[in-house]
C-alpha cells in the first residue's frame, strides 16, 4: 500500500533552468558579500567547491558541516563569524533569484490530489540548502512548507542525490519502506534511482534532465495531466 509520495522541487514543483538559476543565485551571494571583504575570484570557486563537498558527502558529517568545513578551508576560519550574513541573504536577496524561476500552476492541484488520496506529501529535494533557503523555494513554487510532512535541508541530511542512501534517511525518518513510496521527480539519474529501493516512480517530463539519454519509456512519465491521473490511481 502507498503511504507516502516523495516529490523533487527543482525542475519538479518548481520549473527552472538549472544553469540559470546557478549563476543568478552565486552572483547574488557574491554581490552580498562583496562589502565584507569577499572578492568574487574566490568566493564563487569557495561556494563551488562547498557544494561539491555536499554532493560527495558520505554520512560521516551533515551536508552543512561538509560545506562549511570545504569553504572555510579556501578562505579562512572568517566565515564562520559571517554565517548570519548568509542567513540574512537567504530571506533577503534570495528573492531575486525567483525571477529565474517559471512557476507551476498545477503545482497546487497534485499536492492537493495527494492529501486527497490520504498519502503524506515529503519534499526530497537534494539537501543543498539550509532550511531558510529550502522554505523560500517552496514559497515560489506556490506552495508552503506545512505542505509536507517532511523536507529535506542540509542541517539533518548527510548524503545527496543520487545515493541511495539520501532516500533512505528519508524512509528512516518517515518510518515507511520502499514499496510504500512513489518518487516524483524530473531527473532520470537522481530521482529515477529510487526503483532500486523499490518505489513507484513517476517522471515529470515538463523540465526533463535525462544526462544519459536513458530510454524514457522504461518509467511512467508525461506532465502534470498525466502526473495528477498517475496519483489519483494509486
Amino acid at each position: 500500500m502507498i503511504k507516502a509520495v516523495l516529490f523533487d522541487l527543482d525542475g519538479t514543483l518548481l520549473p527552472m533552468d538549472q544553469e540559470d538559476f546557478i549563476k543568478a543565485y552565486f552572483g547574488s551571494l557574491a554581490k552580498k558579500l562583496v562589502p565584507y571583504g569577499y572578492n568574487p575570484d574566490t568566493f564563487i570557486p569557495a561556494i563551488w567547491a562547498g557544494t561539491k563537498a555536499m554532493m560527495k558527502n558520505d554520512g560521516s558529517r551533515t551536508n552543512e558541516q561538509a560545506f562549511w568545513q570545504t569553504f572555510a578551508s579556501m578562505l579562512g576560519d572568517r566565515v564562520y563569524n559571517d554565517m548570519a550574513l548568509f542567513e540574512d541573504y537567504y530571506n533577503n536577496e534570495f528573492a531575486a533569484v525567483k525571477e529565474i524561476c517559471g512557476s507551476y500552476e498545477q503545482a497546487k492541484d497534485v499536492i492537493k490530489a495527494v492529501k486527497n488520496k490520504g498519502l503524506q506529501a515529503v519534499l526530497a529535494t537534494n539537501p543543498l540548502f539550509p532550511a531558510v533557503a529550502t522554505q523560500n523555494r517552496i514559497r515560489w513554487a506556490g506552495l508552503q512548507p506545512e505542505d509536507f510532512t517532511l523536507y529535506t535541508t542540509y542541517e539533518n541530511y548527510s548524503w545527496c542525490k543520487p545515493s541511495l542512501e539520501y532516500y533512505r534517511q528519508i524512509l528512516s525518518r518517515l518510518n515507511l519502506k520502499g514499496e510504500e513510496c512513489v518518487m516524483v521527480g524530473n531527473d532520470v539519474e537522481e530521482d529515477m534511482v529510487t526503483q532500486q529501493l523499490g518505489m513507484k516512480t513517476f517522471l515529470l517530463t515538463d523540465c526533463l534532465i535525462n544526462r544519459s539519454g536513458k530510454d524514457i519509456s522504461v518509467y511512467s512519465h508525461g506532465s502534470f495531466d498525466k502526473l495528477i491521473e498517475f496519483i489519483n490511481s494509486l
